[in-house]
């Protein structure tokens, strides 16, 4: 009997997704940034029906995380996460501007599942003695890096964070849209962190690149940066569908868009 791997049965299907990665435990280190920048960039980059925080922050995570898929096999990757403090309906997240992951693994499973911003890079992760770096390159531009000395240890913790992404079907017609309407998708992640330290002389470095102007969202003042260890679980769920006209100015983003073209947003 011939086997065909490009069908499964509707068990072999519950199997695999009861063994999803993107539900597995993972051990992560993280390096966690928080900035602050304009309010007006914030208010502008934020699509609704997500609102900004009254605190204007920018959130950035560089991560390295151990998949265990099996006892016997481990899946490494590299990741980051890039994006604004909003809320919807009482709740407080990070509007995820755009998620540069090693994989392509990581990034498929993600954008089509969730919306996730994801895109294929290069990411560079290191602890040294009490240094620790990290640097997201795409298209031959190192365009985000952190760095900084490991300070004094807070201790364990136990966190859950939230994310908000847009799942969207842009139109095979140019010029259409979207085939339906978008929606409204909530990230939520679990930390247990078995570690958790300060970092002393931290510099974030965001460089200009055409694909990923992360410079349009300078740094005014550091809020926060740490170092985590331990592990990591995820999971999301749709909130609403939204029209497509409140997504569509920002769609572009997720894709590698060298135009230069933007909005002007006054100065505070």
């Amino acid at each position: 009997m011939a086997k065909l791997r490009y069908v499964r049965s509707l068990d072999q299907l519950k199997r695999a997704a009861e063994a999803n990665p993107e539900f597995l435990e993972s051990s992560v280190r993280s390096v966690r940034v928080s900035y602050e920048t304009d309010p007006a960039l914030v208010a502008a980059v934020t699509p609704r029906p997500l609102e900004p925080t009254e605190r204007p922050e920018v959130c950035v995570t560089f991560s390295h995380v151990a998949m265990h898929i099996t006892p016997e096999y481990t899946f490494e990757i590299g990741s980051a996460i890039f994006g604004v403090r909003t809320r919807y309906d009482g709740t407080e997240g990070i509007y995820l501007i755009t998620m540069p992951m090693t994989t392509e693994q990581a990034v498929v499973p993600g954008r089509e599942t969730y919306g996730e911003p994801k895109k294929i890079a290069d990411i560079d992760f290191s602890v040294e003695g009490d240094r620790v770096c990290s640097k997201v390159t795409r298209m031959g531009v190192p365009y985000l890096e952190v760095q900084g000395t490991l300070g004094e240890s807070l201790g364990a913790r136990k966190l859950t964070d939230f994310g908000f992404c847009y799942k969207a079907l842009p139109s095979c017609e140019q010029g259409a849209g979207f085939d339906s309407d978008p929606l409204l998708v909530q990230l939520e992640w679990k930390h247990t962190h078995s570690d958790v330290r300060k970092i002393d002389n931290g510099e974030l470095i965001l460089r200009e690149s055409p694909f990923d102007p992360v410079v349009d969202l300078p740094v005014r003042r550091i809020v926060s940066m740490e170092y985590e260890e331990g592990s990591s679980e995820s999971n999301g769920r749709v909130l609403r569908s939204i029209p497509g006209d409140w997504l569509l100015p920002f769609l572009h983003g997720r894709y590698d868009d060298s135009s230069g073209e933007g909005i002007e947003v006054p100065d505070r």
